[in-house]
């Protein structure tokens, strides 16, 4: 996860996603300056995603809903996981890779075209 320092909070230096959201503590021992490519990467992410909120926003549509996986399938399982983990570091990027995985995954192996 590539983040801004904002400080420190006894023991554990705040960080926060790159363009605002919400800190997270992390533990100093484990925190590395992030190279160029993770900073890049991490600032395209906050730009696409504050253009895609504003874009909701200005449209005034809903998105379609997250696929749902089918029970028992190793992979459904692996992909809704790689999603989940998106969504908790506030990744809308990835989880919307994961998504789109996902569909993919159902349309072939399941024969889903609508989840």
């Amino acid at each position: 996860m590539v983040g801004e320092f904002r400080g420190c909070a006894g023991p554990y230096a705040m960080l926060r996603p790159l363009g605002g959201g919400r800190e997270w503590q992390a533990d100093p021992v484990h925190l590395r300056p992030a190279t160029q490519d993770e900073r890049l990467s991490a600032g395209v992410r906050a730009v696409n995603e504050r253009a895609r909120a504003a874009a909701v926003a200005f449209l005034d549509v809903e998105l379609p809903p997250p696929p749902v996986p089918v029970p028992e399938c190793a992979e459904c399982d692996e992909l809704a996981a790689r999603r989940r983990r998106a969504w908790l570091r506030y990744d809308g990027s990835a989880e919307a890779d994961a998504n789109v995985l996902l569909r993919r995954h159902l349309a072939e192996e399941h024969g889903r075209t609508r989840t």
